[in-house]
């Protein structure tokens, strides 16, 4: 926990008979609850969106309260900022009275406050009287009078607030601030969480983007890899499936909130655990879709037509098809194999249907690690996991259904080498052969460390950092120079 005392006397810190009062969104807890509420109401219930126009029609403190009641949020998964509660929790031990108050709904600040137990009294908009800015600075004067009061908040709704407190306390994203708080004792207090620019680049997750490599599988399998136009093309293509596949991960993320705070891998992501702010995801997402977009403009018709069926299946996915057994390991396989359709149609080359049938094959094998993997992190339980359909007992079913689509897979490549498709293409395509083993020995590696609870629930993620990985990859791409 970082705390730093700013310019002028802390006297005010010091005199323990000063009510502390709290803000709740973006300080007790990292993230905004009115936009936690949405997401979940999006999630869980869309239909009743259309019931918004008609709450905020009767103004904002109503439309707080019933998106408070349909969304029904979880407020112990919220991430909570660690190094404001250690302060608080040191500050009641020495006495001091406690005081949440929020512009958020009470029915969410109640829940809040009885799960830290941390406060005396709670205040909070309550269907009439939106408690924020000017409102809340007018409601703590009447509370405390000349009395005063110290007060802890992080956004620009707070500035009337700390004007008339006795003390600031500036929390994380509060402290840019400091400049318009006039002579008043200042204590800021950082959680050590990283910067934006460090939360944006994992929430977009740049970590994923070499699996879009994919789109020059129709190059090297018609050994056209080393023409330049091409490669450009195959580039651009790499660069607008990125971006948007960022943008569909943060739509993902957004809508797996409470899924991803309750996974031991998935909780570190940005948006989960509060680094990132939702409202920046939510800014983020067209952002990186247009200019997406705009870059597979520059290709061929096709190419767009391929990155705009992907936008669609990811959105599906989000939306519906990762609730649906079977149907969700499919889609996953397929939008791996659009990737090899897309670079196709993005450099000008027929994808062969040798290679379509070995991508479907191996896709739906990684498919199913990632879902076997993610079955693994839960406790043995009947219930469903991370909001999917799959139970702890489809563990062998869906192992075995991954096992055996890896084997089809190096099948396809053994029925490739002896089709007259091969011929023109190597000079010794006896030397394939060797490919096979070196196949198989990577696809039943895969299945052994996920059946023993050791695989990273993202297998691309895994070989990109296995080394084991990088010397088959390398054993097979000697191969296939010798065969050329």
């Amino acid at each position: 926990m970082a705390v730093e005392f700013s310019t002028g006397t802390p006297a005010g810190f010091l005199d323990r008979s000063l009510p502390l009062c709290v803000d709740m969104d973006g300080t007790v807890v990292k993230t905004d609850t009115l936009f936690e509420a949405l997401l979940r109401l999006m999630n869980r219930r869309p239909s009743r969106l259309f019931l918004i126009p008609a709450w905020l029609a009767r103004g904002r403190a109503f439309f707080k309260q019933e998106l408070a009641r349909h969304a029904e949020l979880n407020v112990a998964q919220l991430p909570y900022n660690q190094a404001l509660l250690s302060y608080l929790r040191q500050e009641a031990d020495l006495g001091r009275r406690l005081v949440l108050v929020t512009g958020a709904d009470k029915s969410l600040a109640e829940a809040v406050a009885a799960g830290l137990d941390l406060f005396s009294g709670v205040y909070a908009s309550d269907g009439k009287v939106n408690l924020v800015g000017a409102e809340k600075a007018r409601f703590l004067r009447g509370l405390f009078g000349g009395k005063g009061f110290l007060y802890a908040g992080n956004a620009a709704d707070d500035l009337p607030v700390w004007r008339l407190a006795k003390g600031a306390i500036l929390v994380n994203g509060g402290r840019r601030f400091e400049g318009r708080l006039g002579g008043i004792p200042i204590l800021k207090i950082a959680d050590g969480s990283r910067g934006l620019a460090s939360a944006v680049v994992k929430a977009i997750r740049v970590h994923q983007w070499p699996k879009n490599i994919l789109v020059v599988a129709g190059l090297l399998s018609s050994h056209q890899i080393f023409r330049i136009e091409k490669l450009v093309q195959a580039a651009l293509a790499f660069a607008a499936f990125s971006l948007t596949a960022s943008s569909v991960y943060l739509l993902n993320d957004l809508l797996d909130l409470g899924a991803d705070r309750g996974h031991p891998e998935r909780s570190g992501r940005p948006l989960a655990n509060g680094d990132l702010p939702l409202e920046a995801g939510l800014a983020l997402m067209p952002l990186l879709l247009a200019a997406g977009l705009g870059l597979g403009a520059l290709l061929p018709a096709g190419f767009l037509d391929f990155l705009l069926l992907y936008c669609a299946l990811t959105t599906l996915y989000s939306f519906y098809l990762k609730r649906l057994i079977i149907a969700d390991i499919l889609c996953l396989a397929g939008l791996y194999t659009l990737r090899v359709l897309a670079g196709g149609a993005a450099t000008g080359i027929s994808i062969s249907n040798w290679l379509l049938s070995f991508s479907m094959f191996l896709f739906l094998s990684l498919a199913t690690v990632k879902r076997v993997s993610e079955l693994m992190f839960r406790a043995a339980s009947p219930e469903s996991a991370s909001g999917r359909g799959y139970q702890s007992q489809d563990i062998s079913f869906l192992s075995n259904l991954g096992v055996v689509s890896g084997c089809l897979a190096a099948l396809v490549f053994a029925l490739y080498i002896e089709s007259p498709s091969v011929r023109p293409l190597y000079r010794q395509p006896e030397l394939l052969w060797l490919i096979c083993p070196l196949l198989l020995y990577w696809i039943l590696r895969v299945w052994f460390i996920t059946s023993r609870r050791r695989m990273s629930y993202d297998p691309v993620v895994f070989a990109l950092r296995d080394q084991v990985s990088w010397i088959i990859a390398a054993a097979g791409a000697t191969v296939l120079y010798w065969a050329s």
